[in-house]
């Protein structure tokens, strides 16, 4: 009679640690999703910081020849600086926007003066600007893709019961600015 007690116990403490095991191996899983997230989300952070750092020399070349622009060019450092102070995804998208808009304001500005687009200088770095700005589409995208592989872990049975045990959160997505969202009106 006291065999079938031991028996019992041992396959219950096996069945434990069976879950024991199970929860840390997810466990683990779910911190590498996230820990992916997060390098994806700084890899975002290093592109847009060479954007920033970019615009500066682009207003003060195109300050050289249109330096009564000062309205744009205010608008500028107010959209990098609030681009700079961003913490969230939701707010650096915002900012983002905004400082994409008012550097199509500072280009378009540059269209108007024909010394200043044979310029080498600009056109060196209106090319990296444009080649950063792939740059951070492409970080954004795997940002993006890292984000829905780990917030689909958080939902998918049985992920979601260890997710919620340690109270993992879902990260959020950068989205596409809302004038991007609109139809293309062509004339």
């Amino acid at each position: 009679m006291n065999a079938l007690p031991a028996v019992a116990i041992l396959a219950l403490a096996a069945a434990l640690a069976a879950c024991i095991y199970w929860a840390a191996g997810v466990y683990n899983v779910l911190i590498g999703a996230r820990n992916a997230a997060q390098e994806a989300r700084a890899l975002v952070d290093v592109q847009a910081q060479r954007r920033y750092d970019l615009v500066p020399n682009l207003v003060e070349t195109v300050g050289g020849y249109a330096s009564h622009e000062r309205a744009i060019f205010e608008r500028v450092a107010r959209a990098r600086e609030a681009a700079l102070r961003s913490t969230t995804v939701g707010e650096q998208s915002r900012s983002d926007g905004e400082l994409a808009t008012a550097l199509r304001g500072l280009l378009a500005v540059a269209e108007a003066y024909p010394a200043l687009k044979a310029s080498s200088n600009f056109q060196e770095l209106q090319n990296e600007l444009a080649a950063t700005e792939n740059r951070i589409a492409f970080a954004r995208q795997a940002y993006n893709e890292a984000v829905m592989a780990y917030n689909t872990r958080l939902q998918v049975i049985p992920d979601c019961l260890v997710a919620s045990l340690f109270a993992f959160r879902q990260l959020e997505f950068f989205e596409a600015e809302a004038h991007a969202r609109k139809p293309v009106h062509v004339s």
